[in-house]
């Protein structure tokens, strides 16, 4: 586990951005990356990349996201309108569920 980042936010989570260029712009969790200890966040630090073109299709410009440090952003509890943090709860059952901060709901 050495240089890996731990994160509760998981692939398909609403998260919101603390700081950069794109402060406070909302969006879904495309992919994690617990090595880089990053996310890609859908339409959020966006680049272009110029691709060549090959036999399936042209080339030209492509705009895609970029990974964001994972503690940039934050979960966004829709419940109670603005970003959350998460924690992690025990079940009676022995299972355990994350549970959303500031409006005490599971994730």
């Amino acid at each position: 586990m050495k240089n890996q980042f731990k994160t509760r936010l998981k692939k398909g989570d609403q998260v919101i951005v603390l700081t950069g260029k794109d402060k406070g712009k909302r969006g879904q969790i495309l992919q994690v990356l617990p090595k880089k200890g990053a996310v890609l966040v859908e339409k959020v630090n966006m680049i272009k990349r110029h691709t060549k073109a090959d036999k399936a299709g042209g080339g030209g410009i492509v705009e895609k996201e970029a990974p964001i440090h994972a503690s940039n952003v934050m979960y966004y509890d829709t419940i109670a309108g603005k970003g959350s943090g998460i924690r992690m709860k025990t079940l009676e059952d022995g299972s355990r569920t994350r549970i959303s901060r500031k409006s005490g709901e599971a994730v």
